[in-house]
């Protein structure tokens, strides 16, 4: 089978909904031991019960990610593990003069020092193996300047240089690092923050964040699950310390 995951173990921090979601039911398809890295949410027991439906061996850990010890413990567990994926973050709505040093430090926090505490953890499992796959979550606003993203739009770009980091520091040890960069993808996420942040005017805003794709639409979190899902595997063996833009023409159709 193409694309196979068969005896692969991947760990998948934030994969309880959304992108995180479509991409463990897609990697336990694929033959993947999964283990989901979340928060404990309405939506966790829905996931790994779906994801155990083609992996028994799966399983939910409620882990706080931005806890370095927790998060050494529970990998610590762990003599082999073939995949990570950072893909839990927050997001956040502001400039520079209107972002609060509290929320600066909460969103790099989660999405910064939270794939930094997983990196960490997961490298002297995978180096004494000789063999792993790293796959970040960037976004489009770590290439492009996004209104009112200050705060997101650093921890994205911290994500794309540390994936490059990392790449050129584990070459040597058989250690692939790539990254994902999404424009907006249609997820339980984004429907909460539409209506948290515009509540006087959801279907208007939807209309127009879709419309800020080149291609109509936002993406869908299969779709984004799908790149994934070849960047871990042994068919992408020669790609390392890359962004892949996934955009609907988001970076260079936009004039």
């Amino acid at each position: 089978m193409i694309f196979s995951l068969e005896n692969k173990i991947a760990i998948i921090t934030g994969g309880s909904s959304g992108i995180g979601r479509a991409i463990s039911i897609l990697f336990a398809q694929q033959g993947a031991e999964v283990h989901i890295f979340d928060l404990k949410s309405s939506l966790s027991e829905d996931t790994i019960s779906e994801v155990k439906q083609f992996n028994q061996k799966s399983a939910f850990h409620p882990v706080d990610i931005t806890n370095e010890q927790l998060v050494l413990n529970e990998i610590n567990s762990f003599e082999k593990i073939d995949i990570l994926i950072n893909n839990a973050g927050i997001a956040q709505i502001g400039n520079v003069e209107n972002t609060s040093s509290e929320d600066f430090q909460k969103i790099f926090d989660v999405n910064v020092k939270g794939a930094f505490n997983c990196i960490k953890a997961v490298i002297p499992t995978m180096v004494k193996n000789s063999l792993g796959v790293i796959l970040n979550m960037a976004s489009v606003a770590s290439s492009v300047g996004i209104p009112d993203r200050f705060g997101y739009s650093m921890t994205k770009g911290a994500i794309k240089s540390m994936t490059q980091s990392i790449a050129k520091d584990y070459i040597s040890k058989g250690i692939r690092c790539n990254c994902i960069s999404p424009a907006r993808v249609h997820t339980p996420f984004v429907d909460g923050f539409i209506q948290k942040n515009y509540p006087n005017n959801q279907n208007e805003m939807y209309e127009k964040l879709s419309a800020s794709q080149p291609i109509g639409r936002m993406a869908k979190p299969i779709e984004i699950a799908h790149l994934a899902l070849y960047l871990c595997s042994d068919e992408a063996s020669f790609a390392t310390g890359c962004d892949y833009p996934l955009d609907g023409g988001f970076l260079y159709l936009n004039n």
